[in-house]
């Protein structure tokens, strides 16, 4: 399997777009982009284009032929349809692909506080990742700050912006030690994000130091 922190320096959300369509991503990574094909046509062309590339290649390869890695390109394929997770309830809107990952609708799952109007469950620390489901107030501001490394943020409910943009329910915002920002949640509506980091968060602001200790337990 492919080093997630490579994937993720190479060249952004299209290398990790890539690396699922070749089976080549850690499970965190892999639910991530999933869920956003579920919730987002945005890049569903381009992963099947990818994904079609290399069904050709395979085609043409002799079948006698070794795979490399087979097993480890296997597991991040089907790591997230294990038996003893549980399916998605009827009238649940939340993509299959991260349920199946967490074990359990959103809702379910045993969330902390963090600061208030900003509740975190940590899904998965693995490989050098984590993962982490945040459900934030509307119309919060995050403490302003940095990555030490990379980050991937799935907005499944509600919607935030930043100085870079504005994300919305599907949408992927990527983040790394250039991005200073304050994301603010819109209001009117809970916003849920998935998050996947290879590195902690730095605050920046000038309540940074008394925040820290919480974002890094």
């Amino acid at each position: 399997m492919t080093d997630s922190k490579a994937i993720l320096a190479e060249g952004g959300f299209e290398s990790v777009l890539a690396a699922y369509a070749a089976g080549n991503l850690p499970c965190a990574l892999h639910a991530l982009v999933g869920a956003h094909l579920e919730l987002s046509p945005k890049n569903r062309a381009f992963v099947a284009s990818l994904e079609e590339s290399l069904g050709s290649n395979v085609s043409r390869q002799e079948c006698c032929a070794p795979v490399r890695n087979r097993d480890a390109r296997l597991d991040a394929i089907f790591c997230c349809d294990k038996e003893t997770e549980k399916s998605r309830p009827p009238g649940c809107e939340d993509p299959r692909a991260l349920t199946r990952y967490c074990g359990g609708p959103i809702d379910s799952l045993p969330f902390r506080n963090v600061i208030p109007g900003v509740r975190e469950y940590v899904v998965e620390k693995r490989g050098g990742l984590e993962a982490r489901l945040f459900r934030i107030a509307p119309g919060k501001r995050i403490p302003q700050h940095t990555h030490e490394g990379m980050e991937l943020t799935l907005v499944i409910r509600g919607s935030f912006s930043d100085a870079t943009g504005r994300f919305a329910r599907g949408d992927v915002a990527f983040a790394d030690e250039e991005l200073d920002h304050v994301p603010v949640t819109d209001e009117g509506a809970e916003c849920v994000c998935f998050t996947v980091l290879d590195a902690p968060l730095k605050l920046t602001g000038p309540i940074g130091r008394f925040f820290n200790r919480f974002l890094r337990s």
